[in-house]
């Protein structure tokens, strides 16, 4: 190892960083050379600079809680009866015989004894319209996917920032857009826009994190992200009570977004995809303001990252035109854990959302059980950091898929009078789902290897975005047989935990780089 012995003329130099302590400044120089990330060394691993830029970041997964989760209050579970003019309320809610004639009705009464107007009593998407909401939903979760893969492609073409920037502007504007449109197609429309720009913002937003954090740190940064949509998970309850009316707490989601276009002073470009477009200068200017807050020393900069530059012009590896998404299911081993955790994602997906929307069809104050149900995430994204450091990924994600499993299928046999246990277990299942998402995020990323992780990992979002677009659609089979939704909530994790036992623990493994390596990897 280079420069192993300590000069008094290397403390004297680094007093300022590291006071008197010898020893820490060893250890601290030889986690940087094994590191071997001159770039990462150059701005800190962990210091205020990345806690503040992260935690900024992070404020945008309220408002992505907010448009994902609110159909369950601007689409509610509404009693309504048919009204036959001159006649008064029909026996039927979808027909009335008139002149011996039966004609689907056309004018409804509501109870709008919670929700003065939603979604459904505004445009009457009941009877024939009735699955107009959960259209509305998957299309908006269709949104988001599409979302994800063009503002993906447009932070590699433009950097992080500026798409940030647009994704922002976007859900602003549509956003606002939604609480005044006068017909559904037009609310449909805009909140696909809405969506394209929920998940662009995800999608830069964890990018950029991913990129100014060490290595050592991102599992811990990756579950902390996650807390926001929690507490916006919760706080919707609270906007919902206080604005009943749909197109208020449309509005009351959309506009703390603008206090996010202060992120163009405050978040700054990734200096990584500055130094890959050849953009050193600007590069030099972003790590010497994060030295200056991490309190590092910024005069090595230009030279540290002259070296980088050239390292990685020379630098040649395997995913060179070589990988593609094939490679997914290519060989045997890779076959089975790509599915295997394809399947899991699906279930991610369907069951988070599903039982998120399936709370609001729990009697009871559909505030207080929302609310509930998003307070018991904050503490399982914990949890999942303790379970997934203690006892691996294999069996974090397979204990939450139990969870979830058996409280689905045990909601079958509870009584609609024990409302209290309905809920309690439609809470378990949330808080499983909630542990297994952010498992499954982390052990995907490191189950594929080097060269497919990003296809790998992207395919992975793009099946939870197929198990969140079926969500309401299972939801709504309650109103065929009660029992319907709960066991599809509860089998399908169920199978997913069984599919788990075919994957390789990765907690502590050294990460495969190569097609090689991944087909060899847990056999």
């Amino acid at each position: 190892m280079k420069n192993s012995q300590i000069t008094e003329h290397d403390l004297n130099g680094k007093q300022t960083k590291y006071g008197k302590d010898a020893e820490a400044l060893a250890a601290h120089q030889q986690h940087d050379e094994d590191d071997g990330d001159a770039v990462q060394r150059s701005m800190g691993y962990l210091g205020p600079w990345q806690i503040v830029v992260c935690t900024a970041i992070s404020l945008v997964k309220f408002p992505v809680a907010w448009h994902q989760l609110a159909t369950v209050f601007m689409a509610p579970k509404q009693e309504y009866n048919c009204t036959v003019p001159g006649l008064g309320l029909s026996k039927d809610q979808c027909y009335v015989r008139i002149n011996n004639s039966l004609v689907e009705c056309q004018k409804w009464e509501y109870d709008r004894s919670v929700f003065p107007e939603t979604i459904i009593s505004q445009w009457n998407l009941v009877c024939s319209r009735s699955t107009y909401p959960n259209i509305q939903q998957s299309i908006l979760m269709f949104g988001i996917l599409l979302g994800s893969v063009s503002f993906g492609f447009l932070s590699d073409r433009f950097g992080r920032k500026l798409p940030l920037m647009a994704s922002i502007i976007l859900q602003i504007a549509s956003g606002l857009g939604c609480a005044i449109v006068p017909w559904f197609p037009a609310l449909v429309f805009l909140k696909f826009l809405s969506a394209l720009a929920i998940g662009g913002g995800m999608v830069t937003s964890y990018v950029i994190c991913m990129e100014i954090i060490g290595k050592r740190w991102r599992a811990a940064i990756t579950i902390l992200y996650q807390i926001p949509y929690s507490l916006g998970h919760m706080s919707l309850a609270g906007l919902a009570y206080w604005f009943r009316h749909w197109q208020h707490l449309q509005i009351a989601i959309s506009l703390p977004s603008i206090l996010f276009l202060s992120y163009w002073w405050i978040v700054p470009e990734s200096p990584r995809w500055l130094l890959a477009m050849g953009r050193q200068k600007a590069a030099c200017k972003v790590l010497r303001t994060a030295a200056k807050y991490n309190k590092l020393d910024d005069r090595d900069i230009p030279d540290v990252v002259s070296k980088h530059c050239l390292h990685q012009n020379t630098k040649k590896t395997e995913a060179d035109g070589k990988a593609s998404f094939l490679d997914l299911f290519r060989t045997p081993n890779m076959r089975i854990k790509s599915l295997s955790i394809f399947f899991n994602w699906i279930v991610c997906g369907m069951g988070l959302f599903g039982m998120s929307q399936y709370i609001g069809h729990v009697r009871g104050d559909i505030f207080l059980n929302f609310a509930v149900s998003g307070i018991i995430q904050v503490p399982g994204n914990f949890l999942a950091w303790y379970t997934m450091n203690a006892f691996g990924r294999r069996i974090t994600l397979i204990a939450c898929n139990l969870i979830t499993g058996i409280a689905g299928i045990l909601l079958i046999f509870a009584s609609e009078e024990y409302q209290w246990l309905r809920l309690t277990l439609a809470c378990f299942g949330i808080v499983g789902m909630s542990v297994a998402f952010t498992t499954v995020y982390l052990y995907s990323g490191e189950l594929f290897p080097t060269v497919i992780r990003n296809i790998g990992v992207g395919t992975s979002s793009m099946c939870a975005r197929i198990g969140s677009m079926a969500a309401p659609f299972v939801v709504s089979l309650g109103s065929i047989q009660p029992w319907l939704p709960p066991i599809i909530f509860g089998t399908l994790p169920l199978i997913g935990a069984g599919l788990c036992v075919l994957l390789p623990e990765t907690n502590g493994c050294e990460l495969p780089e190569t097609l090689q390596d991944g087909e060899d990897f847990g056999k």
